[in-house]
């Protein structure tokens, strides 16, 4: 073996560990993931885990860092497209272990408070900067109202689906996504602001209404 494969090697080893970290954490939960139980399911030394990360903390943070996902962001020339590609392939949304993976960081993010303060800086922070590149590419084409507010708008999608999940009991699939980007994000997506009470049509005359004028 030459010096310039062990970095290729060492490297291959590492994601092999990082998989298995994203395994058992979808299959236990964070709370019952140990390092041992990562050690065991990736055939390695629990010695070999603690020489690259000190806890179980930074041991997950890194494994959702280098999840499986869309290997580069869509650019298909419309939201609708580039939503679907981010939201209906491998890593999204319809994703299997992507969903009970989430499902673990839920309660890890409810429960332990570094595991929180770490997800939401190294895993949350760079995923929202990299996605708001599809939003802003979309309000450019004109896509999107100037006055929809994005903070809202971007992370609906996710929000309904799991929902739909965790709430509902459902199982997500492109069709669901697609049809919740279609009846709902694009919609709000070119919303031009809230409507004035002067532009509201008048309602309709009720009942008693109808009569009093009948009997006028």
């Amino acid at each position: 073996m030459t010096p310039t494969e062990r970095p290729r090697i060492e490297g291959d080893r590492e994601q092999e560990i990082l998989d298995a970290t994203l395994e058992v954490l979808a299959d236990v939960g964070y709370d019952r993931l140990t390092m041992d139980a990562v050690a065991a399911r990736a055939k390695a030394s629990k010695a070999t885990l603690y020489r690259r990360w000190n806890n179980k903390v930074s041991l997950v943070i890194e494994a959702l860092q280098h999840s499986k996902g869309v290997s580069e962001l869509p650019d298909t020339g419309t939201l609708r497209g580039d939503l679907q590609g981010i939201f209906c392939g491998m890593g999204g949304l319809v994703d299997q272990q992507t969903v009970a993976t989430f499902a673990s960081v839920l309660t890890a993010i409810a429960r332990d408070a570094d595991f929180a303060e770490a997800f939401r800086r190294e895993v949350v922070g760079p995923k929202i900067a990299l996605s708001q590149q599809v939003w802003q590419r979309a309000r450019e084409r004109g896509e999107i109202g100037p006055e929809v507010d994005l903070s809202l708008l971007e992370p609906a999608l996710a929000g309904i689906v799991l929902h739909r999940v965790f709430v509902m009991g459902e199982q997500p699939d492109a069709d669901l996504i697609t049809r919740v980007i279609d009846q709902i994000i694009l919609p709000a997506a070119t919303c031009r602001g809230p409507v004035s009470d002067s532009t509201h049509p008048s309602p309709l005359p009720s009942h008693k209404d109808s009569l009093k004028e009948q009997e006028d």
